[in-house]
């Protein structure tokens, strides 16, 4: 495994991250295909559904599950099994291995055991998604699955009002219709999104509305195939304009005050009060003097 495979004469096994297609079978990599196949074992997270790839490709490699309900007990056994001189593959049902997967945990305990870990480049849903979606790319916020915990879930979203990188969100079509309510409520209905579903499939497709409009047209068409949301993030003239207005039901001098009383001499507080409010510090002269 460009000699990677020489690292089990002398010691430990290796850890090896094996991105599969999430869709289309052409996407998989001639580096994944010979790992593999190289491999001395393959954890799947479902055995059932990954040896259907492994059988159109003619892999061999003895495979065990590895999946969320079994991810820590198990993590500790394939660990064992790497120590021992073992190079194991890790594959989950599509896309890359520790995203938003059991894989996370195994790679920790790896990692803890002093096992090197290596990860194969290939599919993962939010990268497709989020570079055929029109919204911006340099940075973004994966926020995988919203959590099912109703607090945790309402903690998220809260947080996800005031961001300002795009917003990557995987959903299932059951759940589709109200995940996109509660974003409109806490994002507001004019946000940008686009929603992509079935991505690398034969029913590829993406479209771009407000989240206004994306609860209407899913309130008549029922969801159908796995989805990514990818969602624009506030501007930041928004998150300023926000700031300023909450400072409208305050005079001028209640807020050069209001600093004072924290310590500040005057000039320091109307600077503050100044950069609060998005003006000059001689805009807050002239109000206080009663020249404006």
């Amino acid at each position: 495994m460009d000699n990677e495979k020489n690292v089990k004469k002398d010691g430990p096994g290796m850890l090896y991250l094996c991105a599969t297609p999430i869709g289309n079978l052409e996407d998989i990599t001639y580096r994944v295909l010979r790992v593999l196949s190289e491999a001395d074992l393959i954890a799947a997270e479902d055995t059932r559904n990954s040896i259907k790839l492994l059988n159109h490709f003619e892999i061999k490699t003895p495979m065990t599950s590895y999946h969320e309900f079994n991810k820590y007990d198990k993590a500790k056994v394939l660990v064992d099994k790497i120590l021992g001189g073992m190079d194991v593959a890790v594959i989950t049902d599509a896309g890359t291995p520790g995203i938003s997967d059991p894989g996370e945990e195994l790679v920790k305990q790896c990692r803890a055991a002093g096992i090197r870990v290596t990860s194969l480049p290939g599919p993962a849903a939010c990268i497709t998604a989020l570079t055929m979606s029109g919204r911006e790319t340099r940075r973004f916020a994966f926020e995988a699955f919203l959590p099912a915990d109703k607090n945790e879930r309402k903690e998220v979203l809260a947080e996800l009002a005031c961001e300002t990188r795009t917003m990557i969100i995987y959903e299932a079509p059951h759940r589709l219709t109200k995940t996109l309510a509660e974003l409109q409520d806490t994002l507001g209905g004019d946000r940008l999104i686009t929603i992509c579903k079935e991505l690398t499939k034969r029913y590829e497709n993406s479209m771009e509305f407000t989240l206004e409009s994306a609860c209407e047209y899913y309130e008549n068409n029922e969801p159908r195939g796995e989805y990514v949301l990818v969602i624009a993030g506030k501007s930041r003239e928004q998150l300023k304009a926000e700031a300023r207005k909450q400072w409208e039901n305050m005079s001028v001098a209640e807020h050069v005050q209001m600093y004072m009383s924290q310590g500040m001499d005057k000039k320091e507080a109307m600077k503050a009060a100044a950069k609060d409010r998005g003006v000059s510090k001689r805009d807050i002269y002239q109000e206080l003097e009663g020249k404006a």
